[in-house]
């Protein structure tokens, strides 16, 4: 059985929208897309082609589906580690509007969500990986479907935008099993999901 991979860019304050460019999701007047691109070192470039290394299939937003394949068709170097599993292997795009899709390789999955997703967990030989996709995501989180996330967080502060984890996100604790800072200064962590936070209290010692 395939693990469920998140992967994921974040501000300092938590904002994952548009992370790629000015155009990706300008939603509620976002102007500020493409925060993450001065970042884009060689270590996050190895980080990324790692992450991609060990992926068996997709499974994909619509809004991030939509981005990726006006992209990604493009790039045609099969040398690419990014384009060259993009383009060739499995896409699942959650959705219920999508008609008929024009990426090769692509499958609209329009039924019960955790059905649908535990049955890809199953029959995936690697990582059933998730990019971007903050709606589904969350969905994801909600139906504790994820096992690991790998959270990539940005130097920078907008003040504004969709955040990965909104007001009303499901309580969830996780297990940090590994990181590294880029030399630009990206934190990359890695968390599997540890089911429910546990919570404690801070007391006075007796003899105090």
């Amino acid at each position: 059985m395939g693990k469920l991979v998140v992967t994921t860019f974040v501000t300092l304050d938590g904002v994952h929208q548009a992370p790629g460019g000015p155009r990706e999701d300008t939603r509620d007047g976002f102007g500020q897309g493409g925060w993450s691109v001065p970042y884009g070192d060689e270590d996050f470039g190895r980080f990324v082609d790692e992450v991609f290394s060990r992926v068996g299939a997709f499974l994909l937003g619509r809004r991030t589906y939509d981005i990726f394949a006006s992209y990604w068709p493009k790039v045609t170097d099969p040398a690419d580690p990014v384009a060259g599993r993009l383009n060739t292997l499995p896409k699942y795009v959650a959705s219920s509007t999508l008609g008929d899709p024009g990426w090769a390789g692509t499958t609209v999955i329009r039924g019960d969500l955790a059905k649908e997703v535990t049955a890809l967990k199953e029959r995936t030989d690697g990582e059933l990986q998730v990019h971007g996709s903050g709606a589904l995501a969350r969905s994801l989180f909600a139906l504790d479907l994820v096992d690991t996330l790998h959270l990539l967080t940005f130097p920078v502060v907008l003040g504004a935008g969709r955040r990965l984890f909104p007001e009303g996100s499901v309580p969830t604790a996780f297990r940090h099993t590994g990181g590294r800072i880029t030399a630009a200064g990206v934190s990359i962590q890695t968390y599997d999901v540890a089911g429910r936070p546990e919570y404690g209290e801070y007391t006075l010692p007796e003899n105090a």
